[in-house]
Order: C-alpha cells, then sequence, then structure tokens
C-alpha cells in the first residue's frame, strides 16, 4: 500500500490559488467519499485550513497524477495549476511531512499551536467519514504523539506565535495604542478566539464579535468581555470600527468594497484597517483600492512572521531530531508489520501441510497399516513437502548465479554456520 501527501500551501501557491482548492467543512464527507470511489483510497484524511490544503492518501494503486487529477475535477481547476504549485511526498517521506506539519513546523508561523487541533479535527472527520482504517490509525496517533512531545521537550511554543498573534502585531504597528482602538471580529472560531485574547491582553476599548451562530459568538464573549451581533449586523455597525480582523469559513465574502465605501462615509473618511486571515476571503479584495480602507491577507503577515522566525529557530532544529527518530520508530513498526504477516502466511501454510499429512497417517493407521510404513511414509512425505520451496529457491539462484540471493537462502536455511563449523 502507497501513503501519499498532496499539498499546496502558503509557500507554492498564491491565496487565490488556495481559495480554489478549499474544502468547505459540508464538503469534507463527500470528498473523502469521492476519493475511495474514483482512486481506490484505502484510507484517507483533508487537512484544508487559511494556509494550507493537503490530501493524506493510502492505496494499492496510486500516484501523483491521480490525485492532482482528482483535486482538480473536485474543484473545477486546471490540473496544470495544481501540478505547478503543489508538493508530493511518498511514503516514509509523507508520514515526515504530517509530523512538521502536527508539530508547526511548517506553518506560516513557526510552531503555532493551532495547526495540531486542525490536523486532529480532520482525523476525526475522517474517522467519522470510515476513511481511517488501522494503518492510519496507527498513524496518525502516533503523528499526534510526536507533536505534544516536540512541544513538551522543545521552546518551540514559548511566547505563543501566531496568525492570530501576527494579526495584532501588525495592528499595534497600525496603532501605538490599542487602548482607545474599537475592534470587530467577525467569525468566532479557533483563530478569532486567539485574536481575542490578545487583544484583551492588549487592554483594548472595546470589541465586538459578529458571527453567523450566536450561541459561539456569546461563548466567546464571556471570555473577552466582548459585546455580540449578528452577521446580518455587521454593514449597519462597520463605521464603528477601528480594526475589524476576520475568519470565518464562508464560501462569499462577508464585507464588501460598496459596504466599507458606506462605513467610511459615516466615519468622515477616519481609517479603518482590515485584517481579513480567512481562505476563502471575507473581505473583497478591492476594499484595499479604497483610500482609508488598509487591507491585509494571511500573505502580507509574512513580514511579521519572519521576525518571529529567529527565537524559534533552535527549537525548530531540536524538534526536527524527534521527529527523524520518530520517522525512523513508526517506520521500522510499520516493516515489521509485513514480517509479521509473511511469517504468519509462512507457518499457516505449513501448519495445513502438516495437518493434510497428519490426517493421511491417523486414517492409515485406522485402516490397519504397519505404523512402522505409516511413521516413515509420514516423515518422508513432511520432509519433502518443507523442502520443496527452499530447494526451488536455491536452484533458481544457483542457475542464475546470483550469489546474493544464494548467500541469503544458505544464511537463512543454517548452510552457512554448517559448512563453517
Amino acid at each position: 500500500m502507497t501513503l501519499i501527501a498532496l499539498g499546496i500551501n502558503h509557500k507554492t501557491a498564491s491565496v487565490v490559488l488556495r481559495e480554489k482548492v478549499a474544502f468547505a467543512p459540508e464538503s469534507i464527507v463527500s470528498a473523502l467519499s469521492s476519493l475511495r470511489q474514483s482512486l481506490g483510497a484505502e484510507e484517507s484524511v483533508i487537512l484544508s485550513t487559511c494556509n494550507r490544503t493537503e490530501l493524506y492518501v493510502a492505496a494499492d494503486r496510486i500516484n501523483k497524477d491521480d490525485v492532482v487529477n482528482w483535486l482538480a475535477q473536485f474543484h473545477g481547476v486546471a490540473a496544470g495549476d495544481i501540478a505547478n504549485n503543489s508538493y508530493l511526498f511518498e511514503s516514509r517521506q509523507a508520514i515526515e511531512h504530517i509530523m512538521r506539519v502536527a508539530s508547526g513546523l511548517d506553518s506560516l508561523i513557526l510552531g503555532e499551536p493551532q495547526i495540531l487541533g486542525q490536523v486532529k479535527q480532520a482525523y476525526m472527520s475522517a474517522k467519522n467519514s470510515g476513511a481511517i482504517q488501522g494503518h492510519f490509525e496507527r498513524l496518525f496517533q502516533h503523528i499526534f504523539s510526536v507533536a505534544k512531545k516536540v512541544r513538551s521537550d522543545t521552546d518551540i511554543g514559548a511566547n505563543a506565535v501566531s496568525v492570530a498573534f501576527a494579526a495584532v502585531q501588525l495592528s499595534k504597528q497600525i496603532f501605538s495604542s490599542l487602548a482607545k482602538t474599537n475592534v470587530l471580529l467577525i467569525g468566532a472560531g479557533e483563530t478569532i478566539e486567539l485574536v481575542g485574547k490578545h487583544l484583551n491582553e492588549q487592554s483594548v476599548q472595546k470589541i465586538t464579535v459578529a458571527n453567523r451562530t450566536l450561541s459561539r459568538a456569546q461563548e466567546l464573549a464571556q471570555q473577552i468581555g466582548a459585546e455580540v451581533v449578528t452577521l446580518a449586523q455587521v454593514p449597519s455597525i462597520l463605521h464603528q470600527a477601528d480594526i475589524v480582523i476576520s475568519s470565518t469559513a464562508s464560501t462569499l465574502p462577508i464585507i464588501g468594497k460598496g459596504m466599507v465605501e458606506s462605513a467610511l462615509k459615516d466615519r468622515k473618511h477616519k481609517p479603518i484597517f482590515f485584517v481579513d486571515l480567512a481562505v476563502p476571503r471575507d473581505i473583497e479584495s478591492e476594499v484595499a483600492e479604497l483610500d482609508d480602507a488598509y487591507l491585509y491577507s494571511v500573505d502580507d503577515l509574512q513580514h511579521i512572521v519572519e521576525q518571529n522566525l529567529a527565537n524559534r529557530q533552535q527549537a525548530a532544529d531540536e524538534a526536527e531530531n524527534i521527529i527523524q527518530l520518530q520517522v525512523k520508530e513508526f517506520y521500522n513498526w510499520q516493516n515489521s508489520q509485513a514480517s509479521v504477516d509473511t511469517l504468519k502466511t509462512f507457518r499457516q501454510q505449513n501448519y495445513e501441510i502438516k495437518e493434510k499429512l497428519q490426517e493421511r497417517a491417523l486414517s492409515q493407521l485406522a485402516e490397519g497399516k504397519d505404523p512402522q510404513q505409516v511413521v516413515i511414509e509420514l516423515s518422508n512425505k513432511l520432509t519433502n513437502a518443507l523442502l520443496h520451496a527452499p530447494t526451488k529457491a536455491l536452484n533458481q539462484a544457483a542457475s542464475e548465479q546470483d550469489e546474493q540471493t544464494l548467500s541469503i537462502l544458505k544464511n537463512t536455511l543454517g548452510l552457512q554456520s554448517e559448512q563453517q563449523d
């Protein structure tokens, strides 16, 4: 069985392409089913975040082109666009890559903690959809264990940094102090929750949370002392916000150019700072064309990200060493499972030979045949049956002058030691 990891992320593709191949939560089940039916995937997991879309697929017969073409067809994107902006890992390299992703070593912000939760959610979605079997169950449990070890044994999580933190840092660069600012948060997921917590630490004057589901927004609002509104109310209160940070799973923009124009007019053109952390984007890119609107996307946070890399690089190097050891450990286990299956087949095959000959010998004894002759016949037939396959293999290796195979066979059959003695 081949394991393939195919992905598109912030390093390989623009936000435009990433938007096109992002999976909405409600499409994951049908996508997993399609992978099984179209590609014969025995096990699969789909990870889709604001910075990456990755497919982890295990099947007996599968290659890169199969997965690229499936992803292109599912989203209606040119296969060439995906092939030219993606990366692919197989087998051991795929396992290493998934471990690096879950540990935050492949994130926009090195060591950011959210990705582990996102990988776990992707795993659970696949498991609930019946796309997880024994191999992936063992693999992902090992991956989660490795990610936990990386966090506990290194400083990769010190001075917590995330996309959310970067958004707040960027806000602080625009406004010398956030103490007198009004902030509108759109969405109530994990990213916005982190944004809210970071903003709360900056003693922001007022935070408002807008979300489709009020109950979830109210839970978050209680944690950070915020007010709550519905998404439908956003147009009427947008003019009150100095900073707008958005991260939802909406497939369509929530804030358009016209809405922002009206808000700026009500504010007498006092600027509004927008940070769009969503993929697909929550805020129309045309908003950036307005003189008093400053719009930043996930990709625009790269500069802040780079500033935070230095103090995490040593921890990242330590984490890489942990991952290399853990990949080796898992791969050794995986290989041992193959040998266990082979040994089980070998033992079963010889057990069946023994049962067949034993049954024949017992029948002959019951018929009154000479016990001595029965035992001799049993031993001869059993010996011949057990020697047949090794003898055939030795003859073939000798006739082909395959010294390496011949040496392995001799060693396996105990012939080398006997010759030496």
